[in-house]
């Protein structure tokens, strides 16, 4: 029988999307948030709107009638020792926040297992794969002090692999998913976290949710796989398709960077994926190019960076730094990441000269 777990989530946002899969599966869940959303979400709750396969519409999920009982509260106001895991689902600049950075502290203090849906790999992920050094790549991070205190066996991550946004015209606790994809977690080190994973992944798999025209079986999933390489399997993704979006004039969808020019696409994607097998990733953790292009169809939208970096952002999650730099240790190039990296470069310096 399944065990009702304590989880916190860092972060109302995308967060609600794994709150909702854990709220259906009659788990406890605490989101960390502003303190507007958090007063919003515990008057009205959240709202998911997800696509189901063979059904026109989508269904919308109303947290107010799951069997899970959702909260949310500002940073300072939680204790992470009472909860069984925590989810970080800001992005990477979130956590120098004020307030965030103090409860991320707590976190680690506490020895809670922590999972990461963020796109950008925490460096207590990265100091689990062999023969990688964290402290190397500390220059890709926006404020590298705030993860140290993390106990690298209690660190894993999972690829967020979903898409969903906010719809503008909507208060801040609606969610609609574009992309009903699955949440890929790699094993924490211990066998008795991933147990808890496990569970919370086959107790998501058996719900079935009632619409009032008969139960449907809802897309999105959490899978757990021993391979930590599987989560990077999103980097060739991120560095063919999000990244890409940014280009000297207009940003442009993920949709028009991917099949742009389709085979240039696909030489990024193949020399990501080269990276990813230099560390150790075996062929059958990553998702081939093909799957991928055609998932970007569905993309019609700049990246979440893309439109932070032509919004004035003065910080971003920067993977394809991170991805370069690994690569340069490797012994690899690629003059098509060197422009990526170059393009974000220039548009995060000119922001923040606008700023300050």
């Amino acid at each position: 029988m399944s065990i009702g777990r304590r989880i916190l989530i860092m972060g109302a946002s995308y967060g609600s999307l794994l709150a909702t899969k854990l709220l259906l599966a009659g788990h406890t869940v605490k989101l960390a948030c502003l303190p507007a959303e958090a007063e919003l979400i515990n008057r009205e709750g959240t709202r998911v709107r997800l696509p189901v396969k063979g059904r026109d519409s989508l269904v919308e999920i109303d947290s107010r009638q799951l069997p899970g009982k959702l909260s949310a509260d500002m940073p300072g106001a939680i204790d992470p020792a009472g909860f069984d895991l925590v989810a970080l689902a800001m992005q990477e600049p979130q956590y120098r926040s004020p307030g965030v950075r103090e409860l991320l502290h707590a976190v680690a203090q506490a020895k809670r297992p922590c999972m990461s849906i963020m796109n950008m790999p925490p460096p207590p992920f990265l100091a689990r794969i062999a023969g990688l050094s964290a402290d190397a790549y500390r220059h890709c991070f926006t404020d590298p002090p705030v993860w140290d205190g993390f106990d690298p066996a209690l660190m894993t991550l999972c690829s967020p692999d979903p898409q969903a946004f906010r719809p503008p015209e909507e208060k801040s606790n609606v969610l609609q998913v574009s992309l009903p994809t699955n949440f890929k977690a790699a094993r924490f080190a211990s066998d008795a976290h991933t147990a808890m994973l496990r569970e919370l992944q086959a107790g998501i798999e058996a719900v079935r949710f009632e619409t009032g025209s008969g139960a449907v079986d809802l897309p999105v999933k959490l899978k757990v796989h021993d391979s930590v390489f599987v989560p990077l399997a999103k980097w060739c993704m991120l560095l063919t398709g999000n990244y890409r979006c940014v280009q000297q004039g207009e940003v442009r969808s993920i949709r028009e960077a991917v099949h742009g020019d389709l085979e240039r696409s696909r030489a990024v994607y193949a020399w990501v994926g080269g990276v990813c097998k230099a560390l150790g990733a075996q062929e059958d953790d990553l998702v081939p190019f093909e799957k991928y292009a055609n998932a970007a169809l569905g993309l019609a939208k700049p990246s979440s960076a893309a439109r932070a970096l032509y919004a004035g952002a003065p910080n971003i999650e920067r993977v394809d730094c991170l991805v370069k730099s690994i690569a340069a240790r490797k012994g690899m190039h690629s003059a098509e990441v060197d422009e990526i990296v170059a393009l974000v470069d220039a548009r995060l310096e000119a922001n923040r000269r606008a700023a300050g």
